[in-house]
């Protein structure tokens, strides 16, 4: 039964699969311009396992940002998966701590989707390490392949791979933005306060990054608090 859960989980698991292969492949390429080893990439991959945090973690890496710095800026890029896990628990079926601890870890966007919109009333353990699985493993092997393939490439077109680091948060943030201004207003001050901490020289890469990312949240949060009614139009106003 377990065997044939994970099976399951394999086969839904597969898009996801299909769907790292270029985004770990041109991490494993950018690792490489930015002067990650093969072992560093990889290793980063299988302990992190988060692909936009992974992706910021090699823009501060190149600033040359303090590893602290970078620690608190992934933590708060992944402080997502607290909501992730807490509502993805609500979805599966009873299992020791160990066992959820161990299915957490391989809590991403994509497996949560994948595992949150199965249709069982209650997924097992088995289906959740089955989807975790091929993915996990994917992204792993990716991005060793991205990396050993990026040492045989032309360094301007190495160079030019730097552009899929603005391709990914543009992808990742526009489908967000839409018809959700809470999101398109949070998105604009955290570039202005960014741009304003960068260029004014108060803070350093990494501190303007997670002071612009932190202020915007609570600012806009508060905003919405005080004057949510206003700002949303309620379902009522807009079928009228």
């Amino acid at each position: 039964m377990e065997r044939s859960e994970f099976n399951n989980g394999l086969r839904a698991g597969l898009s996801i699969a299909i769907g790292y292969f270029p985004v770990a492949l041109t991490f494993g390429l950018l690792a490489k311009t930015t002067g990650l080893s093969l072992l560093e990439a990889t290793a980063m991959s299988i302990f992190v396992y988060a692909g936009a945090a992974q992706y910021i973690s090699l823009s501060l890496i190149t600033a040359g940002v303090d590893p602290l710095l970078i620690v608190m800026n992934t933590f708060i890029v992944n402080i997502r998966h607290f909501l992730m896990t807490a509502s993805l628990n609500e979805k599966m079926q009873p299992a020791p701590k160990a066992v959820k601890a161990a299915y957490a870890f391989g809590v991403t966007d994509e497996t949560f989707s994948v595992i949150a919109t199965s249709k069982q009333d209650k997924v097992s353990s088995a289906h959740a390490f089955g989807v975790i699985a091929i993915a996990y493993g994917s992204w792993v092997i990716f991005t060793a392949l991205g990396h050993v393939i990026g040492a045989n490439l032309p360094l301007f077109l190495q160079a030019a791979m730097s552009i899929a680091l603005y391709a990914l948060f543009i992808a990742l943030l526009v489908p967000s933005m839409k018809g959700n201004r809470k999101v398109v207003l949070l998105a604009s001050l955290a570039a202005i306060l960014h741009c304003f901490f960068y260029y004014t020289g108060l803070l350093s890469t990494g501190w303007a990054i997670l002071a612009s990312t932190l202020l915007s949240s609570v600012i806009i949060e508060l905003v919405y608090t005080k004057y949510g009614r206003t700002l949303i139009p309620t379902v009522e106003k807009e079928e009228s």
